[in-house]
């Protein structure tokens, strides 16, 4: 099944009018306002954010991807360990995840010190997690679609004989 051509309108860009997306997708602007407060009340839509470039502001904090290996529990798999990961403030998101570790979960914090009391106090203590492996972010050049610096001009370096 495909995306919805007005879901997929909101996932690029959450800031568009409901006249634009109407005006985009040849819908009457009230039918746009209706079919987007149905799926956030279903749960479709969970919410709307913004992408903010924290080097922009000054923005100190730290963001780490953390690799987490866990037990699989009998008549649960990953589901119930994965929410109780995710249900910690410093956790941003936590995927399920293919390949050599089982969990990817995003951590923010205020510096180095607050991640790796995160990971060594309640992360790597929770029964069923096995290891972890600490990655920090150093620089965003993406996010969500957005690029963080425009791109210089396309100009030739002069060639010298």
């Amino acid at each position: 099944m495909s995306l919805d051509p007005l879901l997929q309108l909101l996932r690029r860009k959450a800031r568009f009018t409901d006249r634009e997306l109407g005006d985009l997708l040849s819908l009457d602007h009230a039918a746009v306002s209706a079919r987007i407060a149905a799926w956030e009340a279903e749960g479709t839509i969970l919410g709307h954010h913004s992408v903010i470039n924290s080097e922009a502001i000054g923005d100190t904090s730290v963001s780490a991807f953390i690799e987490v290996k866990v037990t699989p529990e009998r008549g649960g798999g990953f589901d119930r360990l994965a929410m109780r990961v995710a249900r910690f403030d410093q956790v941003v998101s936590c995927y399920l995840a293919s390949g050599g570790y089982d969990l990817m979960v995003v951590v923010e914090g205020a510096d180095l010190r607050e991640v790796a009391r995160f990971v060594s106090e309640k992360l790597s203590s929770l029964d069923g997690v096995i290891s972890t492996a600490t990655h920090f972010r150093l620089k965003t050049y993406k996010e969500n679609g957005f690029l963080f610096e425009r791109e210089a001009g396309t100009e030739r370096l002069a060639v010298s004989p």
